[in-house]
């Protein structure tokens, strides 16, 4: 069984949340905005092993550098977006004003890849569109879906590396997955994977 905790942080109001194995006391932060004093006092004394990232742009990715130095937690992200971790030109900032702490994937991964976490496995599903390397990752009954699914909307795919026909496509992988999951956005509200599917207009 897992526990998921949420915090919204930063002036793009970023969802971040902490994922927590309650048999092994093991923990995962996915997407990391800021390393704020509201987010170490969000995490508190977790066990954090690893900060999953679902994409590199600046506003997912700002406090990963010193949450991984202070926890000792390995940044997971796939392979076509860990250029954005240490290019601010890539991860947006430079243009948006956000910002930039250069650091390093430890963890690339790919589609079907699975993470442990404790007795948690936690799945990474491909859903390129919003960024080229954009992932959700998917635990139990929960999908974290980053910029890809919103409630109601989809992320926007007018940035570099950006592709709507990519984004609809991925968007149709999750609507084929057969179980009502949580769905937790990198921004805005919560919703269900049933909800999505009857009301989502991208989705259909």
């Amino acid at each position: 069984m897992i526990n998921v905790k949420s915090v919204c942080l930063g002036e793009l109001e970023n969802n971040c949340y902490l994922l927590t194995d309650e048999e092994s006391g093991k923990s995962a932060l996915v997407d990391c905005t800021e390393a704020s004093a509201k987010m170490l006092a969000f995490l508190g004394n977790a066990d954090l092993e690893y900060i999953l990232l679902t994409h590199g742009h600046y506003d997912h990715i700002g406090g990963v550098k010193e949450i991984k130095e202070r926890y000792h937690a390995k940044a997971v992200i796939s392979e076509a977006d860990a250029g954005m971790l240490s290019s601010s030109k890539l991860s947006l900032a430079a243009f948006c004003g956000g910002a930039q702490n250069n650091t390093n994937a430890d963890i690339l991964v790919k589609d079907e890849d699975v993470l442990t976490l404790g007795n948690t496995e936690i799945k990474v599903m491909a859903t390129p569109g919003h960024t080229k390397g954009g992932v959700c990752y998917i635990a139990d009954d929960v999908i974290f879906t980053g910029d890809t699914l919103f409630c109601c909307s989809c992320g926007r795919t007018d940035f570099p590396g950006g592709s709507f026909s990519e984004i609809k496509d991925s968007l149709h992988r999750l609507s084929a997955l057969d179980k009502n999951y949580k769905i937790y956005p990198g921004h805005e509200e919560f919703s269900t994977l049933d909800f999505e599917k009857q009301n989502n207009p991208y989705m259909s």
